[in-house]
C-alpha cells in the first residue's frame, strides 16, 4: 500500500508542475501583452501631442500676420521645414511658428520605464481631392505625418492630420 501512496504523491507533484508551469507561462504572456499595449499607447499619445502642438501654429509662414488667398505666396514644397531667419541660422523647436517647419523634426524621448522613443514629422502640400497624395505645387493643405518607433514596438506609430488655410 506504500508503493501505491508513493505513486499517487509523485503523480500529484508531478500534475501539480505541470499546472504550475502552465500558469506561469499563461501569467508571463498577458504580462508582455500590458507591456506592449502600454509601449504603444505611449507611442500613440506622443504622435498625437505633436499633432496637438502643430494644430497651434499659423499654416504658412506668409500667413502668420495675413492670410492669402493666392497658393503661389505659399512656401513652396521645396522650402519646407524650419525658416531660416536671414543668416545661417533656421528656427530651432521649439520656436517654430508654423506647419511646415516640423517638415524633418526629429526627437528622441525617454519614458519614465527607460523605454526610448524616436519621433519624426513630414510635411508636405496635398489636394483636397487626393490627401493621400503628395502635390507638387502650393495648396491650401498641408499634410503632417508623426512617425513614433522604438525598440519596443513591433511596428512603428504613424498618425497624420490635414491642415488647412481655408
Amino acid at each position: 500500500m506504500s508503493n501505491v501512496q508513493s505513486m499517487l504523491t509523485i503523480g500529484a507533484m508531478i500534475l501539480l508542475a505541470i499546472v504550475s508551469l502552465r500558469f506561469n507561462s499563461a501569467a508571463t504572456s498577458a504580462s508582455n501583452g500590458e507591456t506592449k499595449n502600454k509601449v504603444y499607447l505611449t507611442a500613440f499619445s506622443l504622435a498625437d501631442n505633436l499633432i496637438e502642438e502643430i494644430k497651434g501654429k499659423s499654416f504658412d509662414q506668409t500667413t502668420i500676420n495675413f492670410p492669402t488667398t493666392n497658393p503661389a505666396s505659399l512656401t513652396p514644397p521645396s522650402a519646407l521645414g524650419p525658416d531660416y531667419l536671414g543668416t545661417d541660422s533656421a528656427e530651432v523647436y521649439p520656436k517654430f511658428n508654423d506647419v511646415d517647419d516640423y517638415n524633418g523634426f526629429k526627437d528622441t524621448v525617454t519614458a519614465p520605464y527607460f523605454e526610448t522613443y524616436y519621433i519624426s514629422c513630414s510635411v508636405q502640400y496635398v489636394s483636397s481631392d487626393n490627401p493621400d497624395a503628395a502635390s507638387s505645387t502650393q495648396t491650401f493643405y498641408k499634410k503632417a505625418t508623426i512617425t513614433v518607433s522604438s525598440p519596443y514596438l513591433d511596428n512603428s506609430v504613424s498618425l497624420s492630420s490635414i491642415f488647412t488655410l481655408k
